[in-house]
């Protein structure tokens, strides 16, 4: 913990640098994925430090639901603090289609220069819908590999499996 006589002088400090043009403040951004695992005191340190004009965007990511926080035997949406949860605002998320992972690995095909064939397309959909996209994107490069080694000209279905 810094002491309150140090964060002072920094702060003074620092304010007569924006005055004079020397510096200029520049937020920025926090995420925290998997927010249910902090516990009752990083959720006082957030809250308090939100409170800050200089405070960052925070950004968390959760995917629980009614959770017991962390240090506590209390139970709150997301596991989060109470006095946090109200300070934010919550967007949902819904899991890709189908269709939506096959655009999506269609992308990281093409950026990832590889030509792959329809049949080995479809499953890689099949793949990324079962699973999770993270690993059909990670399968890409593997099955690249595999299509390189046998001299192909075309990703195909047996280079995935």
């Amino acid at each position: 913990e810094i002491r309150a006589e140090v964060r002072e002088q920094i702060h003074t400090e620092v304010a007569e640098w924006r005055e004079e043009g020397k510096a200029e403040i520049v937020l920025g951004v926090l995420f925290i994925d998997e927010v249910h695992m902090l516990d009752i005191e990083c959720f006082s340190f957030l809250n308090r430090a939100l409170e800050n004009e200089m405070a960052p965007i925070l950004v968390v990511a959760t995917n629980r639901g009614i959770t017991r926080i962390r240090g506590t035997n209390y139970k709150s949406p997301h596991g989060i603090l109470i006095d946090l949860l109200d300070r934010l605002l919550i967007i949902s998320a819904q899991p890709y289609t189908e269709e939506e992972i096959r655009k999506i690995l269609d992308i990281r095909c093409d950026v990832e220069d590889v030509e792959m064939s329809e049949d080995a397309k479809v499953l890689l959909t099949k793949i990324g819908v079962e699973t999770s996209l993270r690993y059909a994107i990670h399968l890409i490069a593997v099955a690249a590999l595999a299509f390189q080694k046998r001299k192909g000209k075309l990703v195909e279905m047996e280079d995935i499996s």
